[in-house]
């Protein structure tokens, strides 16, 4: 990868920058920050999209990594984009509203930039491999293929199980645990994490192919310390009380892991019979 091959990411960071204060704007009228959520799903994305054809690496190549980053990018998207227009603004950004009262909006710009930033900075997994002039498919290849479905699969089967739970009224007040979610207390953070060991899969071996294993190891700081689980989890705890205590005693955070026998729901959390 040449510095000629940054402009793109360059042109890409003032984009995002743009639609991120935008959104920002939007959300001070709104009420709702959680737009930020799609739109850096989206951003990274489109960003592909624009590699795949700014670029002159592999042509099958750049459409593999199009293609993974795309189908991930529109499911997500329109996942996240559902969840914002027909919930009430995502917990986390509710906490923070009544935490930091009239400072909300300058935190707010200042987390809309840096998720901008981060998208551009994860699009250059994508960005390396379609770089790359080397030809010929490996067996690295198919294995960040078969780690991409896998991935793609788990979370959407995931979104799609809590959702279907959240949808019965029984519900109301109790933790999701079938499917997925016996096994995980966030089985779609888990498979979203998942989902960017392709991209350093898709590099072994190319030019700068090696600095792409530090993208599984941001997010996963991300997802265990920042943004993802301790916020979700407090938010959980705050909601659901003892019920959400007794399922954090009995299920693994991240890893799917056989849960423990104490997570067998008592009476009172089993489903009612139809």
């Amino acid at each position: 990868m040449t510095p000629q091959d940054l402009t793109l990411p360059a042109l890409g960071l003032a984009a995002v920058t743009l639609v991120m204060v935008a959104a920002w704007r939007r959300q001070q009228r709104t009420g709702n920050a959680g737009i930020v959520d799609p739109l850096w799903s989206g951003s990274i994305g489109v960003l592909a999209l624009v590699y795949a054809l700014g670029q002159d690496g592999w042509g099958p190549r750049r459409a593999l990594v199009a293609g993974i980053a795309l189908v991930w990018s529109v499911r997500l998207t329109l996942h996240l984009t559902h969840r914002v227009r027909s919930e009430e603004e995502d917990g986390r950004y509710a906490a923070l509203r009544l935490e930091l009262g009239d400072r909300i909006n300058a935190w707010l710009l200042w987390f809309y930039l840096a998720q901008g930033a981060l998208a551009v900075l994860l699009s250059l997994s994508m960005l390396v491999p379609m770089s790359a002039s080397a030809s010929a498919w490996r067996v690295w290849d198919l294995a960040a293929v078969l780690i991409a479905v896998v991935a793609l699969g788990g979370e959407a089967i995931a979104d799609l199980q809590l959702a279907r739970w959240r949808g019965n009224p029984a519900h109301a007040g109790r933790t999701c645990r079938t499917g997925l979610w016996r096994f995980s207390r966030h089985p779609n953070y888990f498979f979203e994490w998942l989902h960017w060991f392709a991209y350093p899969l898709l590099a072994v071996g190319l030019p700068l192919g090696w600095t792409l294993w530090a993208v599984p190891a941001l997010m996963l700081l991300l997802v265990l310390k920042v943004t993802g689980i301790p916020p979700t989890e407090a938010r959980a705890v705050e909601r659901r009380g003892d019920d959400y205590r007794a399922y954090q005693a009995s299920t693994s955070a991240f890893f799917p892991l056989p849960p423990h026998p104490a997570s067998r729901p008592t009476t009172a959390q089993r489903s009612p019979r139809p």
